[in-house]
């Protein structure tokens, strides 16, 4: 594990890039493949910004190898004084060589309950021929790992998920389903996730969670974040039904 002392950079041995999104953002590029390093360098200006934001940060968006940093032009460039996009690179890369790498998160695991098979993953059959698994033993091998939460995307509160079983890796669907509930848990190549919205998808589902990924209303609105952990936990149809009920 890094020291406190280590800078981002020499942590994941990484020579971020920096290149414009549109007038308005910085994305920084962490490399091409994703890895843990990669997501703890990612991480760690993630929570530098977020404890020491510059004048005109407006939100720091992290994803598998990129940190896109939004800004305000008007702010950043003291009125009209300074270039924006050319004073937030400068912030930026001071920023990179100045805070410490994030350790490995030791946040409480999330456990995410997950009813399996059935109408609610109508899937798990597909997945278990597909990997000449047991519909049983795809059930154990989804729920054993910790999986970490690389990035939220695709809809609010989609988690992409790092740590899945390679002997569960699934193509999607030759269709995609016109509409997936929320909660919908499924399988899609090497990755898996959980649909937050009713959305359509094309991703294998084999459960579905009760609980809700993505609330407009609380705050903050997602249920999950980047860096956290978690582990599936599997429950009956009963206890689905049930804790689709409380408040």
């Amino acid at each position: 594990m890094p020291s406190p002392q280590t800078s981002i950079t020499d942590a994941a041995q990484l020579s971020p890039q920096l290149f414009p999104l549109g007038d308005a953002a910085v994305v920084v590029q962490f490399g091409e493949s994703i890895s843990l390093g990669t997501h703890l360098a990612i991480q760690a200006l993630y929570d530098h910004l977020g404890q020491q934001p510059f004048v005109g940060l407006r939100e720091c968006v992290p994803a598998f190898t990129t940190l896109t940093v939004y800004y305000d032009p008007w702010l950043v460039s003291a009125q009209g004084q300074h270039p924006p996009y050319e004073r937030v690179c400068d912030i930026l890369q001071q920023r990179l060589l100045v805070a410490p790498a994030a350790p490995l998160a030791t946040i409480a695991t999330v456990e995410i309950p997950v009813c399996y098979g059935g109408d609610l993953g109508p899937d798990l059959a597909a997945v278990a021929r597909h990997t000449g698994l047991t519909p049983a033993e795809v059930i154990t091998r989804h729920t054993k790992p910790e999986y970490l939460v690389y990035m939220l995307g695709f809809a609010p509160g989609f988690p992409y998920l790092g740590g899945l079983d390679t002997r569960l890796a699934t193509p999607r669907r030759a269709e995609p389903r016109p509409l997936v509930p929320a909660g919908a848990v499924g399988i899609a190549g090497m990755q898996t996730g959980i649909y937050s919205l009713p959305t359509p998808g094309g991703w294998q589902l084999i459960g579905r969670t009760p609980l809700r990924l993505f609330d407009p209303t609380a705050y903050p609105p997602t249920l999950l974040h980047a860096g956290q952990h978690l582990r599936f936990v599997p429950i009956s149809e009963a206890e689905f039904n049930r804790l689709s009920h409380e408040p």
